[in-house]
């Protein structure tokens, strides 16, 4: 057995305190020595706590990601130069039976000290700050899109068909009605097509259809406009959380500009992305590696020669739910066929929803590539791709003309 850290300390977190335990072995020796402590969450505690760490000369710490509890913690323990492993709980797992807030920092800080620990991917504090930006705006986004739904249910209950008839209700005619509808005054069919506008206008028969015989009690009106306005909250604060972004992500735009360069990826998804992976790809040390990480690989779960299951992993949520929007978009794309082509190709072998996976984690390998080398969105493969001649007349006039800047920026002349 080799001791990987002769000098490291297990910390098992709580919401009011930390158990640490520092472990030393001598050279020569196997047999570890161990001292105890206990601190509270408070910062000035945890100061001390970093205080006694650098007294014994450890550098070198371990702790479980036990919710958000561990994040004070690390905070205080980065800005002190000590080096800080976050371990997933189940790869630290204390064996049953044998399990107190006291053994728990004994038993990390043992499989620490000898490597069996795996650290997780923590980004730099900048990115970590942009990925709570970009996870509290995906929040609202699915708080807007539940209180959208709600709106609509909300009139299907009152004998209201006009989703049925209109495209969005929240469109301005839409909009209009609507207000007409949870208004005071008595229903008028000729004021209520007035509101219509536009091409709306044409559908008027539809419109006074889709209303006549409704039922709306007071405090289902009320009930409307209170979600009403919860809906248009939601909205302020999505456009007030994305001038913060852009404001934040300002030293990032060189990569997001790069990314932006893969079909299907706009700017909004480019900033996701890099607040969950960041910028510094040497972090993962590979495609497979962050693919893995992102939970777009099957899982492994094999027993006497038998594969029990190979669905993708639970990983990477946040990621995952921003990258298959984009293979959705790629595969539709226009301009470019080149993910198009290959989603037909791997649904016609393993289904649809695989071929989505299959695209978002090809994105996911190129964004990796993209991010090391600085290079534009350029596949090798892309020319034996089956695409319309005119679009591979264009692909190679860009690579060529891609291929000629590199080159002159090396010094070198191109004939």
């Amino acid at each position: 057995m080799k001791v990987v850290f002769p000098t490291c300390c297990g910390v098992d977190v709580h919401k009011t305190f930390v158990v640490a335990t520092i472990i030393t072995t001598p050279a020569g020796s196997l047999q570890p020595n161990y001292r105890k402590k206990r601190f509270s969450t408070f910062n000035s505690d945890l100061n001390r706590f970093a205080n006694w760490l650098l007294e014994h000369d450890c550098l070198d710490v371990c702790m479980e990601s036990t919710g958000k509890y561990w994040v004070p913690v690390f905070n205080i323990l980065e800005k002190r130069g000590i080096r800080v492993v976050i371990a997933n709980p189940k790869w630290v797992k204390a064996v049953k039976g044998n399990k107190d807030d006291t053994k728990d920092s004994k038993w990390i800080g043992d499989l620490f000290r000898i490597g069996l620990v795996k650290s997780s991917f923590i980004p730099d504090l900048d990115i970590r700050i942009l990925r709570e930006f970009t996870r509290y705006r995906y929040k609202l986004v699915s708080m807007k899109s539940s209180e959208k739904n709600r709106f609509q249910n909300a009139f299907t209950v009152c004998n209201v068909a006009l989703d049925s008839v209109v495209s969005d209700m929240f469109g301005k005619s839409a909009t209009a009605i609507a207000d007409y509808l949870t208004s005071d005054e008595s229903f008028d069919p000729d004021h209520c097509v007035s509101l219509l506008q536009r091409s709306l206008k044409k559908k008027a028969a539809q419109v006074l259809e889709s209303i006549e015989g409704f039922s709306m009690a007071d405090e289902q009106k009320a009930r409307i406009k209170i979600i009403r306005e919860h809906y248009d909250f939601a909205e302020k604060l999505i456009a007030k959380v994305d001038a913060c972004v852009d404001e934040m992500v300002a030293k990032h735009e060189g990569a997001i500009n790069l990314l932006c360069t893969i079909p299907g990826i706009d700017r909004s998804s480019a900033i996701t992305i890099i607040s969950e992976i960041g910028t510094d790809m040497s972090q993962f040390g590979s495609s497979k590696r962050l693919c893995c990480w992102a939970g777009l690989t099957p899982g492994n779960n094999q027993s006497a020669g038998k594969k029990k299951s190979v669905h993708i992993s639970r990983a990477g949520v946040y990621l995952k739910s921003a990258l298959v929007p984009v293979a959705h978009a790629a595969v539709k794309d226009k301009n470019s066929p080149y993910y198009a082509l290959k989603y037909s190709r791997i649904a016609k072998r393993r289904g649809k929803k695989r071929a989505i996976i299959a695209i978002a984690r090809m994105i996911l390998t190129a964004i990796y590539s993209m991010l090391c080398t600085g290079e534009v969105w350029n596949p090798v493969d892309i020319f034996k791709v089956d695409m319309p001649e005119h679009l591979k007349e264009q692909q190679l006039a860009k690579a060529i003309k891609q291929a000629s800047r590199f080159l002159e920026k090396q010094g070198l002349t191109v004939a």
